[in-house]
């Protein structure tokens, strides 16, 4: 299966709140077993069957800005243009 979509978060801004493991339709997001240097269980994204769409849930949920989204259809076409 080709990937859609897929996001990146910044681990070292991620205070592990949950909210975005909470609000990811798809569960693909997941506490971290390490430590980012705040002392934190970070979010990270676990996508092995690709599974992400993009729906950017996750983004809108963060409330510290730590989550990107790419759509990479769509990224696809900017790059043509």
């Amino acid at each position: 299966m080709e990937r859609k979509a897929y996001i990146e978060i910044d681990s070292e801004r991620c205070k592990g709140c949950g909210l975005c493991i909470n609000a990811c339709p798809q569960h693909i997001i997941q506490f971290s077993k390490e430590f980012n240097n705040k002392g934190y269980h970070y979010a990270e994204f676990v996508d092995p069957d690709n599974k992400c769409v993009g729906c950017a849930f996750c983004y809108n949920m963060c409330p510290d800005v730590c989550i990107t989204v790419h759509r990479l259809e769509k990224e696809k076409e900017e790059s043509k243009a």
